[in-house]
């Protein structure tokens, strides 16, 4: 099948990839993460929204991490006293990840300077009109992925 756009798409993906890249740079180097890696920080902001906790294939989904990764990512969490395991009370063999008193108080704690430090970042080089638009077609783009099985955020 050939595609009348592949250039156009092409340049589009690459200037997508580059942008999101250079900003998750930006915000690894100058952000305020206190002792953890911005990695860390995604899981207790995906946690952060899951009253009951989520089991770890819906947390990988929602990082987007392996199964290995978020593994030992949750385990140096624990260690911690930033996250807990319970069990699933909808499927005995499975556990659910949820955020401790403590973990809730430094996800809002970096979460706070972190959306402000996103602002600064997106509104710089783009109007209000241009984030909606982009929100739009970021989640057009994730809802026709065929290996998309995060929801999209809102």
């Amino acid at each position: 099948m050939r595609h009348p756009n592949i250039r156009l798409a092409n340049e589009a993906w690459e200037a997508l990839f580059r942008a999101q890249a250079t900003l998750s740079i930006e915000f690894e180097r100058e952000g305020d993460w206190g002792d953890l890696l911005p990695r860390e920080y995604g899981v207790l902001y995906a946690l952060s929204a899951a009253a009951d906790g989520l089991r770890m294939s819906d947390l990988c989904d929602d990082v987007l991490l392996t199964q290995a990764g978020i593994s030992r990512l949750v385990s140096r969490l624990e260690k911690r006293g930033l996250v807990e395991r319970s069990d699933d009370p909808d499927d005995a063999r499975a556990r659910r990840i949820r955020l401790t008193a403590r973990g809730m108080e430094e996800q809002h704690r970096l979460g706070r300077a972190h959306a402000r430090h996103v602002a600064t970042a997106m509104t710089r080089a783009l109007e209000p009109a241009q984030l909606e638009t982009l929100t739009a077609l970021s989640r057009a783009l994730t809802s026709a992925s065929r290996t998309s099985t995060q929801r999209n955020r809102s």
